[in-house]
């Protein structure tokens, strides 16, 4: 991993928290949207911060590359929110 892509990722986690706390704060997200948002940015950060951790990750459950959990997680999300409406 490059310098570049490291810190374009944490910048990135950490802008999509503020985003969500800002439109919380505001009054312009409801709560039961925000726990998703800020989950994926959490996550988002600490993969950002500690990259390994992905690649743990992906090797628990069983995935070849980390990259593909990343998408799992992601589309897993999606689904659960369109049960969710």
């Amino acid at each position: 991993m490059t310098l570049r892509s490291y810190v374009f990722g944490v910048l990135a986690a950490v802008v999509v928290l503020v985003v969500v706390i800002e439109m919380l704060r505001r009054r312009q997200l409801r709560e039961r949207h925000a726990i998703w948002w800020l989950s994926a940015g959490v996550l988002a950060l600490i993969a950002g911060v500690f990259p390994e951790t992905l690649t743990w990750a992906a090797s628990l459950v069983g995935i070849e590359l980390p990259v593909n959990l990343v998408f799992f997680v992601s589309i897993a999300t999606l689904f659960l929110v369109c049960l969710q409406h």
